[in-house]
């Protein structure tokens, strides 16, 4: 027999499951962890008094942010003993759709968890404070005040301006040949003279521990990744927006997947960020992004 309670809850809960999805991921930047919050607040809806609940929409989000900023607290410890630097874990767009960049979810991370959540829930999904103040359980002022102090701090991560689709993917798709084929004239040529590269292994597999900083010491380390790239072939499976970011995903010679991620300023590249830690791309892999 069909289990009545469960597909009334289901019914009014799966239509709200990727917006919530979104508040959690922005809030946690883990794909698993974000689903899990979210499941764990389908099933606190499955026990609530749903008849008595006026708004859904506003209670269930109320309901993620609170289990994301419970999980916040066990999260910050587990990155303060992180090896080497952590990046979120990538989600893969055909297009740039999103404020939210990988540079701005960096900074979002700088951020003491309620000053997260007034930020997102203000400027990101257009909350006004007085839910917001019901959500963290601050009054409207001290919302306020929280999203103010993110803004300032998140400044200057977010996008001045829009990469168009097209120079984007192009500009992935000639980074990728470039570093891989040891083309260095060409890779120096899209590079900016502050680039740096970001690099997060999770101490899973090789990767800097810190970031590579400077148009020296970069090309340096691209020259050193090209001796190795002609005795491993890096595959190349497909070009799109990675975190808002012009990327692409590739296939490395220990047969794992990797992402690299490209921000760039005045049509130059400014940051590379590689994914390599095998935890944060397994979404990836079951989603059949490398088949």
């Amino acid at each position: 027999m069909p289990d009545v309670a469960f597909e009334d809850a289901a019914a009014s809960f799966n239509p709200l499951r990727p917006q919530l999805t979104r508040v959690a991921y922005r809030m946690l930047g883990s794909v698993a962890d974000a689903e899990d919050v979210v499941q764990e607040a389908f099933i606190r809806w499955m026990g609530a008094e749903r008849a008595d609940v006026r708004e859904p929409e506003a209670f269930l989000r109320r309901t993620v942010t609170r289990l994301c900023l419970d999980h916040l607290k066990s999260a910050r410890h587990q990155r303060e003993t992180y090896v080497g630097t952590w990046l979120p874990e990538p989600i893969i767009d055909e297009a740039d759709v999103d404020d939210i960049t990988l540079p701005m979810m960096l900074a979002l991370e700088r951020l003491s968890p309620l000053e997260r959540a007034a930020f997102l829930l203000h400027d990101v999904f257009g909350l006004g404070f007085e839910e917001i103040a019901a959500t963290i359980q601050r009054d409207a002022s001290a919302c306020r005040q929280l999203a103010s102090r993110a803004r300032t701090h998140v400044r200057e991560a977010r996008p001045r301006f829009r990469v168009e689709k097209d120079r984007g993917l192009e500009l992935a798709n000639a980074f990728f040949a470039a570093s891989r084929s040891g083309d260095l004239t060409a890779l120096g040529e899209m590079l900016a003279a502050d680039v740096s590269i970001h690099s997060d292994g999770g101490g899973k597999r090789p990767a800097a521990l810190r970031p590579i900083v400077g148009f020296n010491s970069v090309m340096k380390t691209h020259k050193l990744l090209a001796a190795l790239f002609k005795e491993n072939v890096s595959q190349f499976i497909s070009v799109g927006f990675i975190n808002g970011l012009p990327g692409f995903i590739t296939r490395e010679a220990d047969g794992e997947i990797q992402t690299t991620a490209l921000d760039t300023e005045n049509g130059k590249i400014t940051a590379i960020y590689v994914m390599r830690n095998p935890d944060k791309l397994r979404h990836l892999r079951s989603g059949g992004v490398d088949r």
